[in-house]
């Protein structure tokens, strides 16, 4: 004769309280639960971590930490919508396109929403999703490719940058309203960095130079994410939907 021991639910909530605090606290992500839909909230803080390790004392998002998320995220049958919180200030420019092109290529809902600041490669990643917020008093800095304490001493290296960099202008068109021509203008802009080129937008002008959809808050980007959900899964319900894709 064999016994069982039933699980106590106690311990298992106490469990998933834990995990779910470690995920706040180590990877900056939670997933909400709701009638409207479940959603994962990820958020992209301080510098971007890629090849390079950065030092104890600079707050990072790791790219390694995120791609996998991202992964989970596409695949995880439970979750309907990825709303995606940017306060950076840019950082590794391979691993945040990289990251940027696997948010635009999920085939569930993705909002995001620019908070203080989404800088430099922050922009690519800020437009990857569905649809985009910034906040009245954010801002984006736009400006070329950098290499801080280096000097580009043959024309292949400069080459290669100069085609990293147009993989971000193409990129940032494609998922955007804003034209190459504008972009690259942005980009080169002299005089509103002091010793250097680039523009800063605000808000506003954020919107009115195509780079992100509409301005506004926490509240009008859920709103937006559980209007996609909710499109979503009525397409799904009416077989318009074929291969993870709206057909």
């Amino acid at each position: 004769m064999t016994s069982e021991i039933a699980p106590n639910s106690d311990v298992q909530e106490k469990t998933e309280s834990a995990n779910e605090n470690i995920n706040i606290k180590e990877y900056g992500n939670t997933t909400i639960e709701n009638e409207k839909g479940n959603i994962h909230c990820l958020t992209i803080i301080g510098q971007i971590e890629g090849h390079i390790v950065l030092p104890p004392q600079n707050k990072t998002t790791k790219y390694e930490h995120v791609i996998p998320q991202l992964v989970a995220i596409e695949e995880h049958k439970d979750i309907d919508g990825l709303l995606l919180i940017l306060n950076t200030v840019g950082g590794d420019v391979e691993a945040g396109l990289a990251i940027a092109e696997m948010i635009a290529s999920m085939s569930k809902p993705t909002v995001s929403l620019v908070l203080g600041g989404g800088h430099s490669i922050g922009v690519p990643m800020a437009v990857s999703t569905r649809y985009s917020f910034i906040a009245p008093s954010a801002t984006m800095t736009i400006h070329p490719l950098r290499l801080s304490g280096m000097i580009i001493g043959v024309p292949q290296t400069y080459e290669y940058f100069d085609k990293m960099q147009e993989r971000v202008v193409q990129f940032v068109h494609k998922n955007s309203k804003i034209s190459k021509n504008k972009f690259r203008e942005l980009m080169l802009k002299t005089g509103e960095l002091a010793n250097d080129i680039g523009t800063v937008l605000f808000g506003e002008e954020a919107v009115k130079n195509g780079l992100i959809d509409e301005v506004g808050g926490l509240s009008k980007a859920l709103n937006k994410l559980y209007e996609f959900i909710k499109q979503d899964k009525q397409l799904k319900n009416n077989g318009n939907y074929k291969n993870g894709e709206i057909q």
